[in-house]
């Protein structure tokens, strides 16, 4: 990985490489026997000191997915898999220094660790994507009540997401940085306008809307920073009145759960735990408390000569 003329460069696909990258000769016969790969056990750890950057971060990806796809039609999805469940967690701390864009005003658009961000993002689609080939195999469930049953492959992906999502959430300013970071690179890459519509897609999705959910609801029981900024990323990328347009039906009813729960429990938090409770609000909503609302501010651009404002009004906080 360090050697940039190797064949995990040379061999990337076809329209770069040519005949090697469609055949990826030497990348075969290393990573696509997961029999193999899980015996050897090392084949895709990184070196603990490495410090990578997008191009190699995408190489990486590509030899995981060589060796995620024979997994799959293998029909081992069930199966705990040692070195794909390893990969999943470099894939999630190669983007970890995400929150250093938070408030930068200048570079952050070009910063290699947003290139990082939609390689892990790319990963995640491309991932859905080989088993929304495979079909839906009968060992999935979409509830698991006993938390023992969800290690399945789809539980490991939808777990994926939910740390990219908390981890894209540290950067709540500025406004228009946030929104691309959060709503374009992240949310919108796989939810909305029918994108990943294949029967894993809508698997992996319900299970990763039910893990924001599940995060957003324990702030009445225990207040925590990271299920504030997780409600912070839902109001930001969902907004605060339902669209009714079909286009955005696999958000529709996560939207409407975290606006139902926003407004039953958001000022009793404010008034329990004031500084969780401003967590919840990235650059552009504000919390006015003398009317008990939420405020979004939407300001003059090319397109609207005046700011204009969506309000969302509050319940009153109960014991």
């Amino acid at each position: 990985m360090a050697n940039r003329d190797s064949f995990l460069f040379h061999e990337a696909d076809g329209y770069e490489s040519g005949l090697l990258g469609y055949h990826k000769p030497l990348s075969q016969a290393m990573f696509s026997n997961y029999n193999m790969v899980e015996a050897i056990g090392t084949l895709l750890d990184p070196d603990l000191n490495a410090t990578w950057d997008a191009d190699q971060w995408t190489a990486y990806c590509r030899i995981v997915l060589i060796t995620f796809r024979d997994y799959v039609e293998k029909g081992y999805g069930q199966q705990h898999s040692f070195v794909l469940y390893r990969a999943k967690g470099h894939l999630e701390h190669a983007a970890f220094d995400v929150y250093k864009l938070n408030g930068m005003t200048a570079g952050a658009w070009d910063a290699d660790v947003l290139k990082i961000l939609r390689v892990v993002v790319k990963f995640i689609k491309d991932a859905i994507a080989i088993l929304d080939k495979s079909g839906k195999p009968e060992y999935v469930q979409l509830r698991v009540r006993n938390t023992n049953n969800n290690n399945t492959i789809y539980d490991h992906l939808a777990k994926m997401l939910l740390e990219v999502i908390a981890l894209v959430s540290t950067v709540h300013s500025p406004r228009d940085l946030c929104w691309h970071i959060q709503h374009n690179t992240v949310w919108m890459e796989l939810f909305n306008f029918q994108r990943n519509d294949g029967r894993s897609a809508k698997i992996v999705k319900f299970k990763v809307r039910r893990l924001i959910y599940d995060e957003i609801v324990q702030l009445k029981t225990f207040p925590n920073f990271k299920g504030a900024r997780i409600l912070g990323f839902g109001l930001n990328v969902l907004g605060l009145t339902v669209h009714p347009h079909k286009s955005f039906d696999d958000s529709k009813a996560l939207q409407k759960a975290i606006l139902s729960w926003t407004k039953k429990n958001f000022v009793w938090l404010h008034s329990h735990r004031p500084q969780v409770a401003e967590a919840c609000l990235v650059d552009g909503f504000a919390y006015d408390a003398e009317h008990r609302r939420i405020v979004r501010a939407h300001p003059a651009n090319a397109l609207r000569s005046e700011p204009e404002f969506t309000y969302f009004p509050l319940d009153q906080a109960t014991m």
